[in-house]
């Protein structure tokens, strides 16, 4: 079979069913040749022989042969041709239609990677200016640290500042309900008092200038000390009544 096409003989393993293969294409290969010469011999009795026939005639005929094993039909009618061909076209209109899909999701992921890559230099930008300002962030925070300290130690100091101030408070007998109202209107008082006191202290004070008379003298005294007595009850009893009103 292979002498017969002109060919050498493949190196390849004998078994069963290789032998089982070959065996089964010499059967066709015999069944092929003894169509081929029972179709020459009725193509000889009709005067259709290939050697009768023209140059152009056997070349067209070879043509449609090969024609008919590319579009894979075993015959060479018409409808067979067209058959094919609608095949064919059917195929190249899947494969354009495809061809035009895949040309879409490639232009899509173009446009998906420009974005990537625009957005990828923007990233690289941004992460180049953010390292440029990393020395810069520091020395600022290194100023707020300090700072920050600072504000801490001063908040220590005005913190044992208002506790002495408390302490100083207490110590004094500063309540809340001494207002600056209260303190304004026992000022007032005050000055009223020491207005009314005045004259008494004076009179005191001209008392060293009596006469020996030691009995009246006396007598003087007590009686501007009963009135200066009174002035105080009365200046305590008017801060009472103050407290008491802010109360």
């Amino acid at each position: 079979m292979f002498d017969a096409a002109g060919k050498e003989v493949p190196d390849f393993e004998y078994t069963p069913r290789s032998i089982a293969h070959l065996y089964n294409l010499a059967t066709k290969a015999a069944e092929y040749r003894s169509q081929a010469a029972r179709i020459r011999e009725i193509l000889e009795n009709v005067g259709l022989a290939q050697e009768s026939l023209p140059s152009n005639v056997v070349a067209s005929a070879q043509v449609l042969a090969n024609v008919a094993n590319l579009l894979n039909i075993r015959d060479t009618e018409l409808s067979s041709f067209l058959v094919a061909m609608g095949d064919i076209s059917l195929r190249k209109t899947g494969v354009d239609e495809k061809r035009a899909k895949v040309h879409k999701e490639s232009k899509t992921l173009l446009e998906y990677t420009r974005k990537a890559i625009a957005r990828l230099t923007y990233l690289k930008r941004t992460l180049a200016q953010l390292e440029d300002d990393v020395a810069p962030c520091d020395a600022q925070m290194e100023n707020w640290k300090t700072n920050l300290g600072v504000m801490a130690s001063k908040e220590r100091q005005y913190m044992q500042q208002y506790n002495n101030y408390r302490a100083l408070q207490n110590r004094v007998g500063y309540t809340p309900e001494i207002n600056h109202g209260v303190l304004v209107e026992m000022a007032e008082h005050r000055k009223d008092l020491e207005k009314k006191t005045k004259p008494i202290l004076d009179t005191l004070r001209s008392y060293q200038d009596l006469p020996p008379d030691k009995a009246l003298a006396a007598l003087a005294i007590e009686d501007k000390k009963r009135q200066y007595a009174a002035a105080e009850k009365y200046l305590e009893d008017v801060l009472q009544s103050a407290l008491a009103t802010s109360d």
